[in-house]
């Protein structure tokens, strides 16, 4: 197939230095570079595992219950609660 294509210029300047570094014509890297390509956006993703976040013991709680809060703000601020 025969078409024009239009490349962008750091696209074109890495072909080029391809091109020199391989000595492959021109059209085999465009080629070449577009089957990988194609193949990468094609392709299914590989399964990855779902990440768990670790466990931390943070130890014992420092307050009877964290349900009244005004004691655990007195305790915290350093007032003598009672």
């Amino acid at each position: 197939m025969r078409t024009t294509l239009t490349l962008d210029d750091d696209v074109a300047a890495l072909l080029t230095r391809l091109q020199k570094a391989k000595r492959r014509p021109f059209k085999e890297l465009v080629n070449e570079a577009l089957r990988q390509g194609l193949q990468q956006l094609t392709a299914k993703p590989a399964a990855r595992e779902p990440y768990q976040t670790p466990a931390v013991n943070l130890g014992a709680c420092r307050f009877g219950s964290l349900d009244d809060v005004a004691e655990v703000l007195a305790v915290a601020e350093g007032e003598s609660f009672k």
